[in-house]
């Protein structure tokens, strides 16, 4: 039984800097994250403003103005799909066709903040536990400088996973309001633009 705690101290030891690496990966991640999300909301901001009223007031006559009205050199993934939507001659398959992909385009890029949101405070555990260990066995043979520099270790991965955890769950909580008003957006513009082929 000894040598089995032994090997399990040792495995569970073995995984304290791999899991620091991937802690900071991820924070580095969750930091560039921070900066494209901000980015992109700036811009929904203004595309909001931009389409909104075009959209709402939408009819086959009107489809011209707002392909007109869309930003040239904005190429988010849902401009893209309303201009390709709005150049394109009505087609109901087409339209079908194009709002899948962009729902499936748009889980991808979720898909990110989704990975951060729940491997942040899993990996900041797991870095809590392993210090833990040395750190109580510092305090039992009174080693207080030992057991300080492992509490460090202690506190550091919580913290750090949990920030990368809370920049996962704000953008993802975000992006999944974004992505679900964008989607019903495309498919009021696709049903104005197909509504003649299904008469």
């Amino acid at each position: 039984m000894e040598t089995i705690s032994k090997v399990l101290f040792w495995v569970a030891n073995s995984l304290l800097i791999p899991d620091i690496i991937i802690l900071l990966i991820l924070f580095v991640r969750s930091l560039l994250l921070t900066g494209s999300f901000y980015n992109q909301f700036i811009t929904k901001q203004k595309n909001d403003k931009l389409l909104d009223l075009s959209i709402k007031t939408l009819s086959s006559e009107t489809s011209e103005n707002l392909r007109n009205n869309l930003p040239k050199k904005d190429n988010s993934l849902y401009i893209n799909y309303l201009r390709d939507l709005l150049t394109h001659r009505p087609d109901v398959t087409y339209s079908d066709f194009l709002i899948s992909n962009f729902e499936g385009e748009a889980e991808k890029d979720i898909a990110v903040s989704k990975l951060l949101a729940k491997l942040g405070p899993v990996l900041g555990l797991i870095g809590t536990l392993i210090a833990m260990s040395p750190a109580l066995v510092g305090l039992s043979s009174g080693d207080i400088s030992g057991m300080a520099y492992n509490m460090q270790v202690v506190f550091a991965t919580t913290v750090v996973g949990l920030v990368v955890s809370a920049v996962g769950l704000v953008t993802l909580q975000f992006k999944q309001r974004w992505y679900a008003k964008e989607t019903n957006n495309l498919d009021y513009v696709a049903q104005v633009l197909t509504q003649d082929l299904q008469k």
